[in-house]
C-alpha cells in the first residue's frame, strides 16, 4: 500500500488517489476531495464548451469559458493536494502534548484549513456563471453533461463551505466565541455565507435545465 504522503493528484492514478482518500488518515479528506470534484466540475465545463458552436458574436465569450475551465482544472487540483497537506498539519496539531504549544498549533492549522476552504469555494462559486451559460447556449446534446457537471460544481462548493466553517469552529477549542471568529476571520465568516448562496444558485440552474437533460422524468410530472 502507498504511504499516505505519497497520494497526490499530480503523482497517482485515480485508482491510487482515491485509496488514499479511503484510508483513514485524512490526508486526503474530504477537502481535497472537493477539489477533485472541482476538477471534475471544470473538465465537464471544457468538454461541454468543445463541443459547443457558436456563431461570431458568441465565439470570444464560449473561448474565454475554455479559457477559465481549463485553468480552472488545474488550480483545482493543485488545491486539492494543498488541502491534503494542511490537513495533514490539522491532524499533526492534535497530537501535540495538552498546552499553550498545542493550542496554538491548533489554531494556526485551523485557520490555514479554513483558507484553504475558502479559496476552493471561490473559485468554485465563481464557475457557476460560465457553466450557466453554457446551460443555455451549449450544445443541447450534452445538457446531461452539464447537469453532472453542476452536481460536480455543487459537492465542490458545499465541501468547501462546510469544512471552512468547520474549521472556524474549531478555534472555540482555544476559548474563542463564535462571535469572536466572526470579528476576527470577517472575510472567511462572509465566504461561509457566500458559498451558502452559491448552492442555491446551483440547485435553481439545475432545476431550470431538468425538463431538458432528464426528459422522461418531466414526462412523469407533467
Amino acid at each position: 500500500m502507498t504511504d499516505a504522503g505519497e497520494f497526490t493528484t499530480k503523482r497517482s492514478t485515480v485508482a491510487d488517489w482515491t485509496e488514499g482518500l479511503a484510508q483513514s488518515n485524512g490526508s486526503p479528506g474530504g477537502g481535497a476531495g472537493a477539489g477533485v470534484m472541482l476538477a471534475i466540475a471544470a473538465s465537464l465545463t471544457s468538454m461541454v464548451a468543445g463541443y459547443t458552436e457558436a456563431d461570431r458574436d458568441l465565439r470570444d465569450r464560449l473561448d474565454a469559458i475554455l479559457a477559465r475551465a481549463t485553468d480552472l482544472r488545474q488550480t483545482a487540483l493543485q488545491l486539492a493536494d494543498e488541502d491534503a497537506t494542511a490537513s495533514h498539519a490539522f491532524g499533526a496539531a492534535f497530537k501535540v502534548d495538552p498546552g499553550p504549544e498545542r493550542d496554538a498549533a491548533i489554531r494556526e492549522a485551523s485557520i490555514t484549513a479554513a483558507q484553504t476552504s475558502a479559496e476552493l469555494g471561490e473559485h468554485a462559486a465563481a464557475a457557476i456563471e460560465d457553466l450557466s451559460w453554457l446551460a443555455e447556449h451549449g450544445k443541447r446534446a450534452v445538457i446531461a453533461d452539464v447537469v453532472v457537471a453542476f452536481g460536480a460544481l455543487r459537492a465542490a462548493v458545499a465541501g468547501a463551505r462546510t469544512n471552512a466553517s468547520f474549521d472556524l469552529s474549531i478555534l472555540k477549542s482555544s476559548g474563542t466565541s463564535l462571535k469572536d471568529i466572526k470579528h476576527q476571520h470577517p472575510q472567511l465568516w462572509t465566504m461561509v455565507e457566500t458559498l451558502t448562496a452559491a448552492i442555491d444558485r446551483i440547485d435553481a440552474c439545475t432545476a431550470s435545465i431538468d425538463d431538458r437533460a432528464a426528459p422522461t422524468h418531466a414526462a412523469e410530472s407533467s
